[in-house]
C-alpha cells in the first residue's frame, strides 16, 4: 500500500536473456525508483543505465530519451501506484469514509514500518514538473483526473444512499486529494506519519 511507483508483475516464462519487453520494464522500474528517491531532474541517464543494468543502445531502442521515459513512468508506474494504493481500496470499501480511512491507515502504517517517507510519486512529480513542463503537466493531470473521478463517483453513491449529506462531489473529491497531498508533503518533510493521522481526523469529520 505504500504510495510508490511499483513494478508490474512480469508474466511467467518471459524472463529471458533476449527479452526486450522485460528490459523495458526493468528500465521503467529503475526510473520510477530513482525519480521517487531523488527526483526527475537529479536523475541522469548514466545513473539510470547503471541502476537498470542496461546498455545505452538497449535504452534508446525503447525510449527516445529521458523525457519520453519520464512520461512513460507517469503513465505506466505512477498511475498504477495510484490505482493500487487508492482506487482499488476505495472501490472495494462500503463507503468513501471507510475507503479513505483504510488508505490513510495502511499508508501511515507502512511509512512507520519503513521508517522513511519518500512521498507520493504523483505529488513529487507535480511539485517538480507540473509548472515547468506542459507535457508532464498534461500526463499528471490525467492521473489526478482519474483519481478525482473515482472519489467523486464513490461520494455520489454515498449521497444517493443518504450515507453522506448532499454536496458537490467533485469539490469534495478535490478536497480529499488536497488534504492527502498536503499531509504527504508534511510527512515527507517531517519523516513521520503523524500528518497523515491528523489529516484523517479532519477528513473523518468532513465525511461523517
Amino acid at each position: 500500500m505504500t504510495p510508490v511507483a511499483r513494478a508490474k508483475p512480469r508474466a511467467p516464462g518471459r524472463q529471458r536473456v533476449n527479452d526486450p519487453e522485460g528490459l523495458r520494464e526493468r528500465v521503467l522500474d529503475a526510473a520510477a525508483a530513482l525519480f521517487q528517491r531523488q527526483g526527475y531532474t537529479a536523475t541522469g541517464i548514466q545513473e539510470l543505465l547503471a541502476t537498470a543494468e542496461v546498455t545505452s543502445g538497449a535504452f534508446y531502442h525503447h525510449f527516445d530519451g529521458k523525457k519520453a521515459l519520464g512520461l512513460a513512468v507517469v503513465r505506466e508506474r505512477v498511475a498504477a501506484a495510484i490505482e493500487e494504493t487508492w482506487l482499488a481500496p476505495l472501490r472495494d470499501a462500503p463507503t468513501t469514509l471507510a475507503g479513505v480511512t483504510a488508505v490513510f491507515r495502511a499508508i501511515a502504517g507502512e511509512l512507520d514500518a519503513n521508517r522513511a517517507v519518500q512521498g507520493c510519486p504523483a505529488n513529487n512529480l507535480v511539485m517538480e514538473l507540473g509548472y515547468a513542463d506542459a507535457e508532464f503537466r498534461r500526463e499528471l493531470a490525467h492521473v489526478f483526473d482519474q483519481w478525482r473521478s473515482a472519489l467523486a463517483a464513490k461520494l455520489t453513491d454515498d449521497m444517493a444512499r443518504r450515507v453522506l449529506k448532499r454536496r458537490d462531489p467533485d469539490a469534495l473529491a478535490s478536497y480529499i486529494i488536497a488534504a492527502y497531498s498536503g499531509a504527504m508533503a508534511l510527512a515527507k518533510l517531517e519523516q513521520r506519519s503523524a500528518p497523515l493521522t491528523a489529516a484523517l481526523t479532519e477528513l473523518t469529520a468532513a465525511l461523517a
